[in-house]
């Protein structure tokens, strides 16, 4: 491959090479080409749609996925940035709530025809919704039947009288123990009554406790399962379980204590 200059003929880098339905291991630019070779090209769109049309020696067995998804009005892309924008001030200045500074930028996107109705329903991610959309009804039953009391009077009984700084500590190692088993979504969603009624039971404000639980959810590193972001390089990095918490639980630690000590200053007791 290094001799017939693939890269700089066709733009494109190879990433991978199948041969008699194996994958190569090392190095595939210096692997020898044979007749049937399956490539794993990446780069521009619109070269792989090149040497489709152009190659006379290879033959484009597909095209990304993506392309499927790309938005149908690339010459729009500046009323989209303008739509962005706008949402973002819009949130910033608190003039308006955020899910409405949200769907009026919505609603501008598809005025100045930035996304059609089709594209706008498959950027959709259903998957996300039902599962934020279910683990609202488990929280809700939660505190309901006591179980929100329950924890929370653990909690007091642990840390109630030893400051709200180890009372955050403790949120954090809990939201961090629940998403090695569940995603980190619907962590968020069930911590989140949680931290609620453990502020009023201090008497203080809730605004610290509840950003503990953002952030907290958000460290998902020790697990593949805690993410989709850690599931998705979990195959092609070809990781293991245990790579992620060796990696995951420094770092883990690490934004605790930045954010127990940090949170507080910025959103005050």
């Amino acid at each position: 491959m290094r001799e017939i200059a693939f890269r700089t003929r066709f733009g494109l880098n190879i990433v991978g090479l199948k041969r008699d339905g194996k994958a190569l291991d090392g190095a595939v630019v210096d692997e020898s080409l044979q007749l049937g070779d399956i490539m794993l090209v990446v780069g521009n769109w619109r070269q792989i749609a090149l040497l489709a049309k152009r190659g006379r020696d290879f033959v484009v067995l597909n095209m990304p996925i993506e392309v499927n998804d790309a938005s149908p009005a690339h010459s729009q892309a500046p009323h989209a940035i303008f739509c962005l924008v706008l949402m973002v001030a819009l949130m910033l200045t608190d003039e308006i709530p955020n899910p409405i500074a949200a769907i009026i930028s919505c609603l501008l996107m598809g005025k100045f025809r930035c996304i059609n109705a089709e594209s706008a329903y498959k950027a959709i991610h259903w998957p996300s919704i039902i599962l934020i959309v279910g683990m609202m009804p488990f929280a809700l039953a939660l505190q309901k039947t006591g179980g929100v009391d329950l924890v929370v009077q653990g909690l007091m009984d642990v840390a109630g009288s030893k400051g709200p700084y180890l009372m955050l500590g403790c949120l954090f190692v809990m939201c961090a123990a629940i998403g090695l088993f569940i995603s980190n979504t619907a962590t968020a969603v069930l911590m989140a009554p949680i931290a609620l009624a453990a502020a009023n039971s201090m008497g203080v404000s809730p605004y610290p406790f509840a950003m503990v639980v953002a952030m907290a959810a958000s460290a998902a590193f020790m697990t593949p399962v805690s993410s989709p972001v850690n599931t998705l390089v979990l195959g092609p990095g070809k990781y293991s379980f245990s790579d992620f918490v060796k990696i995951g639980v420094p770092f883990t630690v690490l934004v605790m204590v930045v954010c127990v000590l940090l949170i507080p200053v910025l959103f005050p007791f």
